[in-house]
């Protein structure tokens, strides 16, 4: 499984990749955890607001 957090770096998509992180480890999934920073990459998405998964 890959889950990609999608934001800017602003605090609360730091907040929700530090939450998706602690979860996945306290439920121990195995998956990756990439956060996605480019705008051009998150608009391709369809996302308007951030943070987003």
């Amino acid at each position: 499984m890959k889950i990609e957090v999608l934001g800017t770096g602003c605090a609360k998509c730091r907040l929700l990749e530090s939450a998706v992180r602690a979860n996945v480890d306290r439920l121990g999934v195995a998956c990756s955890i990439d956060h996605v920073t480019d705008i051009n990459k998150i608009t391709e998405y369809g996302v308007m607001m951030t943070p987003a998964l």
